[in-house]
């Protein structure tokens, strides 16, 4: 035999007669086909399919233990998305003895005795037909590889752009931006801690970041106000809500939606007292009341050119004591459970030199 006509493709053959395993064996084997796996006891097919894992199936239907339509139920309950073509050996040619093989997911026949010239071309068309769709299987698992890859990546670009947006106003505000790192993380970890799906929890890391986005329409003269604001400059600075809220509108994707309802409802508070529409309880939407507490809490942790950082026990105090007033009591709930993540984030996202 020249080594150039020898075929890799596997061929699982299953009858109960030696003697045709004998004789299919040296007709394929004759032809190249050194990849055969004979099977004399049906019982044995599906250990044999998985360690094989064959590119077509020749098989009896007339069998002890096993017959043939209840080898393929078997093997159509492995739902295997690249399952082989399957061939039926048999000497029966009636219509409905066909057509229920047909149905249970047989491919092709051949009849015995068999021909040749028709076992061989059969074989050879339905193994060349399985190359084709293997490959096809093949590049689809590729693309969805490259899209998935691409999805992740625009994701992170997404993350990084709001992350940005989101500094530029807090530079405003002398600060360096890690807050929104840690802000945004708290936000993610309550919203996980109150049930929300993973794909919500990513969505609010990402909305998060843009809830002061709105201070960027603050005149300098206030923003910049060392000392403590009169009430008209007051007035102007809580108009960074709703300012906010105009920046991120128009947009209908739901990073938007929620990034709009952060900004505009992030200063609201549970007794009704907070600004800019004075909303109480939980007509406060939930991210807002979340990203209020996340973004109170580092507020308090961290340095500020007005103040020092508070302790996480003293800003846990505070916290608790307007728990019912300014804040979600169940929230605070959360926060408390999961004060050790929170503490990590805040190790993992520390201003540098801290």
């Amino acid at each position: 035999m020249n080594g150039q006509n020898l075929r890799t493709e596997c061929i699982l053959i299953v009858d109960d007669e030696p003697a045709n395993l004998k004789l299919l064996d040296k007709m394929l084997g004759g032809q190249g086909y050194q990849n055969l796996v004979l099977v004399a006891d049906p019982r044995e097919v599906i250990d044999r399919y998985r360690t094989a894992r064959p590119d077509l199936i020749l098989l009896d239907i007339n069998m002890p233990h096993l017959d043939g339509y209840q080898v393929m139920a078997q093997l159509k309950a492995l739902n295997d998305p690249l399952l082989p073509p399957i061939v039926i050996l048999t000497a029966q040619h009636g219509k409905d003895y066909l057509l229920r093989a047909l149905a249970a997911g047989a491919r092709d026949f051949i009849g015995k005795p068999f021909d040749r010239n028709e076992l061989l071309m059969r074989v050879r068309n339905l193994l060349d037909a399985q190359l084709a769709h293997r490959m096809v299987h093949d590049q689809k698992a590729v693309l969805e590889e490259m899209v998935r890859a691409r999805t992740e990546e625009l994701h992170r670009t997404r993350l990084q752009v709001v992350q940005r947006l989101g500094m530029a106003a807090e530079y405003r505000d002398e600060e360096t931006g890690y807050h929104i790192l840690r802000m945004s993380h708290v936000c993610a970890l309550l919203a996980r801690a109150v049930g929300w799906s993973e794909l919500d929890c990513d969505l609010i890391l990402s909305a998060s970041p843009m809830h002061d986005i709105g201070k960027i329409g603050i005149p300098d003269a206030i923003m910049l106000k060392p000392g403590k604001f009169e009430p008209h400059e007051w007035d102007i600075m809580k108009t960074h809500a709703t300012i906010g809220a105009k920046l991120l509108d128009g947009d209908d994707s739901t990073l938007m939606r929620m990034a709009r309802e952060i900004a505009v409802t992030h200063h609201e508070k549970w007794d009704g007292s907070g600004y800019p529409n004075g909303l109480a309880g939980e007509a406060i939407p939930q991210a807002g009341r979340i990203a209020a507490l996340a973004d109170v809490f580092d507020a308090l942790t961290s340095v500020r050119p007005y103040k020092k950082a508070w302790t996480v026990e003293a800003a846990v105090d505070l916290i608790k004591a307007n728990s019912g007033q300014h804040f979600d009591p169940q929230l605070v709930e959360v926060l408390l459970q999961e004060l050790a993540g929170i503490v990590a984030i805040r190790e993992r996202f520390a201003e540098p030199g801290m």
